[in-house]
């Protein structure tokens, strides 16, 4: 365990960062709301035209159903932390999808954008979903947070169809097919605020950047009737400009990737908190192992640093593939272990985290907890997750 700890908290650029007196455990989770392949009618209809689905996981990500997710908050339910507090998923929405039958009548010659708030697109159904979500978030078990609107570049979009080639070939027969994109096998869409390629690759201008955020920030509103405290970039591709326009927007916290290994919670010079996951837990993907993940937990608390679990909704979907039952049994077990070997921790999200640590406390339903947050000198970790 200590050789462990040291290859976690070897060499690197020293930061500053936050510690932490109590053990915290935050589960972050993407791309809910986003539509993916149209269940067994869409799914067919690309594999006539050639697309060989089912080479990886994503070919079956569809779109969360009401049972998907009343079946994730009452798992969620059943456990609790040393206060008594169900753990609590930070959900990032998509907050709107594209409007497949407005571009159908323009030919699919330009991205029309449809907000969640009214409602899923074209031949798109999921009867309950919205009153899923929000059963949810009035037990406590999720959090609304933001993602943003569609989650890939509109530079790149609008780019290949200028071009008109072989890529808005592509776009058109997934849009025809009421599918957005398929990411891994069209990488050069790129995230939301960042366009891998020329003519204009990189960041998108500061001003797209803030209308983007707002309306994301606004659609958001219309689900829950409450503005977003914490975001998290698609990609996590983000600049000093979404930072700014996120600030902007009301949000406190900003999500990151577990590229960087283990790291400290900080505040940049705007008072947003940025924080760091490091355990990527995807069943849909890969083995579960908790043994890794409690050295991981036990190395984070050890220094203060909270666990973050990343979790992505593809894992909770039964559509097209039943990933559900088993990430359910995983997600289940994998919290069982952690409460046994840490009994002491505590389930924020993170506008809870934000609290801690601007004000030293948080609220649960029945009473102020506090938890010491101190400032203090960091080594940034060199360790990636693949190597953990």
């Amino acid at each position: 365990m200590l050789k462990f700890a040291r290859n976690l908290f070897s060499r690197g650029d020293a930061h500053t960062g936050l510690s932490f007196s109590r053990p915290l455990v935050i589960l972050q989770s993407d791309d809910w709301g986003r539509v993916g392949v149209r269940d067994r009618d869409g799914f067919e209809f690309l594999r006539g035209r050639g697309l060989r689905l089912g080479e990886h996981p994503y070919d079956l990500y569809s779109l969360e159903k009401a049972d998907d997710v009343s079946a994730l908050a009452a798992l969620l339910a059943t456990h609790h932390d040393s206060s008594g507090r169900p753990p609590c998923v930070v959900m990032n929405f998509c907050t709107a999808n594209l409007d497949f039958k407005k571009m159908r009548q323009q030919s699919f010659q330009k991205i029309e954008l449809l907000p969640l708030s009214r409602g899923l697109p074209g031949g798109w159904s999921r009867p309950g979903l919205i009153e899923a979500y929000r059963a949810g978030v009035q037990k406590g078990v999720f959090h609304p947070a933001l993602h943003g609107l569609q989650h890939f570049s509109t530079v790149a979009v609008e780019n290949a169809l200028a071009e008109n080639g072989e890529r808005a070939k592509l776009l058109r027969l997934m849009w025809e097919a009421e599918t957005p994109s398929i990411y891994w096998r069209m990488p050069w869409i790129g995230f939301e605020y960042w366009n891998p390629e020329k003519p204009n690759a990189g960041f998108l201008p500061l001003e797209r950047q803030r209308n983007m955020i707002l309306q994301a920030s606004e659609n958001l509103y219309a689900m829950f009737g409450t503005h977003a405290t914490s975001a998290c970039a698609p990609g996590y591709r983000a600049n000093d400009d979404t930072h700014l326009c996120l600030h902007e927007a009301g949000i406190r916290v900003a999500q990151n990737g577990t590229g960087s290994g283990l790291k400290a919670p900080h505040v940049d010079e705007l008072g947003i908190l940025h924080v760091y996951r490091n355990i990527d837990f995807e069943p849909s993907q890969r083995e579960q192992d908790n043994d890794r993940y409690l050295k991981i937990a036990g190395a984070c608390f050890s220094h203060g640093i909270p666990v973050v679990i990343s979790i992505h909704s593809i894992n909770f979907h039964s559509s097209l593939k039943d990933f559900r039952t088993s990430s359910l049994a995983a997600l289940d077990s994998l919290l069982s272990d952690l409460e046994k070997k840490f009994p002491e921790l505590l389930y924020v999200h993170d506008q809870d985290l934000h609290a801690i640590a601007t004000e030293g406390t948080f609220r649960n339903r029945h009473e102020k907890i506090t938890v010491a947050a101190t400032r203090r000198e960091w080594k940034t970790s060199i360790a990636h997750q693949g190597a953990m």
